[in-house]
């Protein structure tokens, strides 16, 4: 089950959609690149005044046409612009045409079409470029001319705004892309919905500040059509949540045991302790060493301690009867004996399970018990975490995600790749991007507490994927009031915690 309803296509689904959009409106494609035109100078304009020079870089495709739109729109509206059209291979795009003369026609004084050598003109601080040379149907890197082109424009102290993406950069996998071949926009303009690529961090260098503008593609189209990733919405969320009964008590809402904390550690189970009972949960236990013990009654008064039998570390299996979910691995610590008490703990206990922090850690240094695991566990991993798991050294966060992505599908599980986009990747492929968070919540302990809540959920009865889903999306929520209230500068887990409460009633219908 996934209902996130938006989409993210691929480069040839994009196309089909402006094809189907063209066909089915139905709108002449000249007529569909003059709404997208008109969109991108409304939230050009916007942002400058007619005080401020604009240099226009069109390539040949019907991205450069979308750039003659603009420049001629601007222009209508008194802003001083001029169109620089690269047609070297004498072979534009029939629209890119259509527009090249309409621009001609009305200013042709700011039209200049190269067709032989080029002297670019001075690119000051002042100027706005609009970077129209290539869109989304980039599938190699930029060479020859263009390549120096783009060189040129980053290295000029100008403002860039690209249409639709920055020219260079490819739709989905950039691994064997060439960085310095790449536009390095402030502000990317994209067109209909979010691409793959935009969702990665490494390419946040290039994107600059993204905003999607809304031409009208069909809707009709993107209902119908299958995606192998969507951006998770706050309707999906509130639909998967379940109602709290007026009869309930503790009995009915789950009981959580979290197997968390090493002497020394005692905060992170005090933090995914808490976020669980903030989750709606009925009960918490936690197992944790003996040392622990006073700090966890003091710190944590509605939680049950079961004490392991080691004074410092997790040695034993905790006894999880009459629970309904196990959370395990926040500040657990990797010595032997945790290890050996993890694969115990992980092979003898039936529940819904989400694995974090150390106890991923110790699974990445014995990697043959990646094969015993239970079918629908949630794994939790940070970046390195995942990179250990794997037992590899991605090329780029594209190739990271990708790994997630099989070895969910191996295990048949589920895992939370955690970012400013944590993305989750389900057994059967299928990637969702978390629309909350922000780099606040890039602080120690964030992640014990999206166990805790993930945790919470299992034991409240929901599935594996819902509870994976809602807890990404309301740990995030939580992070985002958290830093609306406090700024992300000073932001900390437990802050997140704090805004947990405004966050479930936020989602409540």
């Amino acid at each position: 089950m996934y209902l996130c309803s938006m989409k993210i296509f691929t480069s040839t689904q994009i196309h089909e959609l402006d094809r189907y959009t063209i066909e089915h409106e139905p709108i002449k494609s000249i007529d569909l690149m003059e709404r997208a035109a008109t969109a991108l100078t409304k939230e050009i304009t916007a942002r400058w005044n007619a005080e401020t020079p604009f240099v226009v870089f069109a390539g040949p495709g019907n991205n450069g046409g979308d750039a003659l739109a603009v420049t001629r729109l601007l222009l209508d509206q008194g802003y001083n612009a001029t169109a620089y059209l690269f047609n070297v291979k004498g072979t534009l795009s029939p629209d890119c045409t259509e527009n090249r003369d309409r621009l001609r026609k009305q200013y042709a004084d700011h039209l200049v079409e190269i067709t032989r050598e080029f002297e670019p003109p001075h690119l000051t601080g002042d100027v706005v470029v609009i970077d129209g040379l290539f869109g989304s149907g980039v599938n190699k890197p930029l060479g020859g001319g263009f390549a120096a082109m783009v060189h040129y424009i980053n290295q000029s102290p100008s403002k860039v705004v690209s249409i639709d993406m920055p020219s260079g950069l490819m739709t989905e996998d950039n691994t064997f892309n060439v960085s310095q071949n790449i536009i390095r926009a402030d502000l990317t303009l994209t067109l209909g919905m979010k691409k793959f690529c935009m969702m990665m961090a490494d390419n946040h260098q290039y994107i600059g500040k993204l905003e999607v503008l809304d031409i009208g593609l069909s809707q009709e189209f993107i209902d119908a059509t299958e995606t192998h990733s969507t951006i998770l919405d706050e309707q999906t969320v509130r639909n998967m949540m379940k109602a709290r009964s007026d009869f309930a008590h503790k009995g009915t809402m789950g009981h959580a045991m979290l197997v968390a904390g090493s002497y020394g550690m005692a905060g992170a189970a005090i933090l995914a302790a808490k976020a669980c009972l903030r989750s709606g949960v009925g009960k918490v236990t936690v197992h944790t060493p003996r040392k622990n013990n006073d700090i966890m009654q003091i710190s944590v008064p509605e939680a049950i301690v079961q004490q392991d039998r080691d004074e410092e570390r997790f040695s034993e299996m905790a006894d999880v009867t009459g629970c309904n979910a196990l959370g395990i691995g926040p500040g657990l610590g990797t010595a032997d004996h945790s290890a050996v008490a993890l694969m115990t703990q992980i092979r003898s206990t039936k529940l819904p399970m989400v694995i974090d922090a150390d106890a991923l850690n110790i699974l990445s240094t014995h990697r043959a018990w990646l094969g015993q695991m239970p079918e629908g566990i949630i794994f939790t991993p940070h970046p390195k975490e995942l990179d250990r798991l794997c037992d590899a050294e991605p090329a780029n966060d594209y190739d990271r995600l990708m790994r997630a992505r099989d070895l969910a599908q191996r295990l048949h599980g589920y895992i939370i790749l955690k970012g400013h986009h944590s993305a989750l990747c389900l057994p059967n492929g299928h990637i969702v991007f978390n629309s909350t968070g922000n780099s606040g919540m890039a602080t120690a302990g964030a992640g014990d507490v999206l166990t805790g809540i993930i945790t919470a959920l299992l034991a409240r009865g929901y599935s594996p994927e819902e509870a994976a889903t809602t807890g990404m999306y309301l740990h995030g929520l939580a992070g985002d009031y958290a830093a609306r209230d406090l700024g992300v500068e000073s932001l900390i887990a437990s802050d997140i915690i704090a805004f947990l409460p405004k966050a479930w009633t936020a989602l409540r219908p």
